[in-house]
């Protein structure tokens, strides 16, 4: 009996582990539509007023003011007020009397905090339908290093946004990246799908891998013969790949043999006087020895001294450095040739008075 016990307790443990490792989802059945909730299904309304709020950043504000008017005429129809406050840069949505669907406050407040991260309102809207929900993925505490960090999420984005947009494509999703957060908003098939590839992409996995897969499992899904049957055989099975050829480090540190004896203490000025015996010489030897050190050093400063002074007063002496001859030759080239003007001008003024 108690090995049969024993038995039954392991098999209950194994199942707990495969349903935690492997969770099951529920598959709608195709072409299946939830029937709207309508205000017949509950006519007397709600019993309490629930309300939420949230923060706005300053960039916000502008474009909040101007979309305010189509949040209110939008959520009113469901009997819930949005309030807008510039002064605290909050935003607030609450029931009224003629809310009927205790949901769409839960609906609302996902509204309010997409408007808050930049989500636009064309896209935010679309979390009221009933099809639609959000996620806020946080991929900052992900990875340590900043600069890896801005690397891998870039390598989401891909150039020109490419990358964002295949993705957006075969999940159904809307992404945006901002900041430490990546938001997104859909089907919840796509949201789970999202997730799973951008907490990949963060642990250094490339999207591009995810994408083949979701445009390959999209293709099977119009099959119908293979709906009952194991994909995994036309999946792309990826190996990482080491791909440094180099074993051995550049640098080999040395490990020196452990000791569990710590470093010997170095000697202090009495051991070091012990050891060369200066310890135990007489008082005056100590002195002469001393003033000895400071008569070297004093000598060696005062021939330092001199040297600087007699450099200063050579200085003095040394005479300045002459003008090249090239000079004087240029100056008395140019003086002949004024003086050969001056005697051609007298002459000119000689022969006009002769002639007078």
């Amino acid at each position: 009996m108690g090995k049969k016990k024993h038995s039954g307790e392991n098999e209950r443990k194994e199942k707990k582990q495969q349903q935690q490792q492997d969770p099951e989802y529920v598959e709608m059945p195709p072409g299946w539509k939830e029937p709207k909730f309508t205000k017949e299904d509950n006519p007397h309304g709600l019993v309490t007023e629930s309300s939420f709020a949230t923060l706005f950043p300053k960039y916000r504000e502008k474009y909040l003011q101007e979309c305010w008017p189509l949040v209110k005429a939008e959520l009113s129809k469901s009997g819930i007020k949005a309030d807008l406050d510039l002064v605290e840069g909050s935003m607030t949505v609450r029931t009224t009397r003629d809310a009927f669907d205790p949901y769409m406050i839960i609906r609302a407040r996902d509204l309010i905090k997409l408007l808050a991260r930049s989500v636009p309102y064309e896209q935010a809207v679309r979390i009221l339908q009933d099809d639609y929900a959000c996620d806020i993925i946080k991929i900052s505490s992900l990875v340590r290093n900043r600069d890896r960090f801005v690397k891998r999420r870039q390598r989401l984005i891909g150039s020109n946004g490419s990358t964002l947009k295949a993705i957006e494509l075969l999940t159904n999703c809307y992404i945006l990246v901002h900041g430490n957060t990546v938001t997104t908003i859909g089907p919840h098939q796509g949201l789970r799908q999202v997730r799973k590839i951008v907490e990949e992409t963060m642990q250094n996995i490339h999207p591009i891998y995810n994408i083949k897969t979701l445009m390959i499992k999209q293709e099977l899904a119009k099959d119908p013969k293979l709906k009952s049957e194991s994909w995994d055989r036309f999946l792309p099975k990826f190996k990482s790949k080491n791909l440094s050829k180099r074993y051995k480090p550049h640098k080999v540190r040395a490990t020196k043999p452990y000791t569990p004896f710590p470093p010997a203490q170095p000697l202090s000025k009495i051991d070091k006087e012990l050891e060369t015996g200066e310890y135990f010489a007489k008082e005056a030897e100590r002195r002469q020895k001393k003033s000895e050190k400071h008569q070297g050093k004093l000598d060696k400063n005062t021939e330092v001294s001199l040297q600087r002074k007699k450099e200063k007063r050579e200085k003095e002496y040394v005479p300045p450095v002459e003008k090249s001859s090239q000079r004087k030759q240029s100056t008395t080239s140019s003086s002949v040739e004024n003086t050969s003007k001056l005697v051609k001008n007298v002459k000119k003024k000689l022969k006009r008075l002769q002639t007078e």
